[in-house]
């Protein structure tokens, strides 16, 4: 079999299909290289639900429009995170748990999918004035689909260490998210050059009206949002379901498994004090985690709100950035691999700190909180988007933060892949997953709440920064070593 596998006789376009020599991260046999990009192709599934609708273009939609009050929207939005939050953070351990004791995973993976298509393809009724979902409905529907997302994640990452070898975990994690951000970007810009920009710019290349009949005025592109990222999930989760190997099923009935996973995690919160590493890794990502999606998640909401930025300027705002998060997934691999995942978070989170605080000081009439800008100075270029020096300094902050921030999911992956226990893995990812969502809810619903009591969008975004010095601070105690399992 050695010998067959090694042959350099064999095609060529055979060798996607053959897995490699050697042991995987967790000691078991290699995935191939089309088993392995398969499983980067889950993250280009489902990342369009987090640029286009919690971020760039429905996020702003159902604060300005849906609500008719930013600030209001604001403190709305991140009471749905919030209160979503908090379901993930009481299960996903147990269920992580359980699918170490059943042993597969892709079941999971395919179920949590197809609650997220539902959901999301569910926003298209999301109406203006009432017509349609009501708020309290709309927000069930993202609080359905934020749980189904992480619930997924759970098994999604812990597949990443049994299918590939150490030295290649960091690249993969990287190209998951590097992969997942470019099919955000191709979806903005189908948004923009079919449904937003067609009727409202007069450049030849330009179809003279939206296509498919979609209507503006009554806010159809952003409605769009939520069929295209099911499409989008629906489509593009069959090569992990097709190609990448799951891990063995054990023999053991679902309530067994779900039994023994309860009492496992109960085992592991009891013997933390044993896997001291892991728990204060646990902790700061605790705090650093939440930092990061939220830190975009409102930067869009903020930008929409303060600039008054709306569909287009939103949809040209998401695609630019979402290019260079594209990029922060590759300098998030390239980080890891140079400087060891430890080292790589302290970059790409401390860039994220420092270009989120920029952030706060810009508005439409100042720079940097003291530099003064002129509100009716003539527009600094002839496009119909980004014509003050504000706005286009904001754009460009952004864009280096979105380069920390998917930099720093790529490396936080990674650091977990390289120093959970082999033999429950699963299990510390769904503790993993609690460590990214126990203050998820704090953190938004913290952002809520200041930005309810202060009037303000920057308070509230102000919130955000908080989490991300604390869980810094944090990962100075954390050593980059395998623990061993009890």
């Amino acid at each position: 079999m050695t010998t067959i596998r090694n042959s350099s006789a064999r095609p060529f376009r055979l060798c996607w299909h053959i897995a490699p020599d050697g042991e995987s991260t967790t000691g078991g046999a290699i995935a191939s290289p089309l088993g392995q990009i398969s499983w980067a192709m889950f993250d280009f599934a489902r990342n369009p639900y987090i640029l286009l609708i919690t971020i760039y273009i429905f996020a702003p939609y159902f604060t300005n429009v849906l609500v008719h009050d930013p600030v209001r929207g604001q403190a709305i939005w991140g009471n749905i995170q919030g209160y979503s939050g908090i379901v993930i953070a009481m299960l996903a351990p147990f269920l992580g748990a359980i699918a170490d004791a059943g042993g597969r995973r892709k079941p999971w993976i395919t179920f949590y999918a197809l609650v997220m298509a539902a959901a999301t393809a569910s926003l298209w009724f999301a109406k203006p004035d009432g017509a349609g979902l009501s708020i309290l409905e709309i927000g069930l529907l993202i609080g359905a689909t934020n749980v189904a997302y992480e619930f997924a994640s759970v098994f999604y990452n812990a597949l990443l260490p049994a299918i590939a070898p150490h030295e290649r975990v960091g690249f993969l994690s990287g190209l998951g998210l590097a992969l997942g951000n470019l099919s955000s970007l191709f979806l903005l810009l189908l948004m923009l050059f079919a449904f937003v920009l067609p009727g409202r710019v007069p450049w030849s290349f330009l179809p003279a009206h939206p296509l498919f009949g979609i209507d503006q005025a009554a806010h159809e592109p952003e409605r769009l949002t939520g069929p295209l990222s099911a499409l989008s999930i629906l489509v593009f989760s069959l090569p992990l379901l097709l190609w990448t190997p799951d891990s063995p099923q054990m023999r053991m009935g679902w309530i067994d498994a779900s039994i023994r996973g309860v009492r496992s995690v109960i085992r592991t919160m009891k013997s933390l004090d044993h896997y001291r590493n892991v728990a204060t890794y646990l902790l700061a990502r605790l705090f650093f985690n939440d930092g990061m999606p939220a830190l975009l998640i409102f930067s869009g909401v903020y930008a929409s709100g303060v600039f008054h930025w709306g569909a287009l300027e939103m949809t040209a705002y998401g695609i630019v950035v979402t290019v260079f998060a594209v990029l922060g997934g590759f300098f998030g691999g390239w980080l890891d691999d140079t400087l060891g995942s430890k080292r790589a978070i302290f970059v790409s989170v401390g860039g994220t700190l420092l270009f989120g605080t920029v952030l706060i000081t810009l508005a439409p009439d100042r720079i940097f909180w003291v530099i003064p800008y002129d509100v009716h100075a003539p527009p600094v270029d002839s496009l119909p988007f980004f014509k003050t020096w504000p706005e286009i300094i904001y754009l460009g902050v952004t864009n280096l933060a979105a380069v920390c921030v998917s930099a720093s999911y790529a490396n936080a992956r990674t650091m977990m892949a390289r120093i959970a226990p082999v033999a429950r893995i699963t299990e510390f990812f769904g503790l993993y997953s609690l460590s990214g969502q126990s203050t998820s809810f704090l953190a938004t619903l913290s952002v809520g709440w200041m930005t309810a009591l202060t009037h303000s969008q920057r308070g509230g975004f102000a919130v955000i920064l908080v989490f991300l010095g604390v869980g810094l601070i944090g990962m100075i105690w954390v050593k980059e070593e395998r623990a061993k399992s009890l």
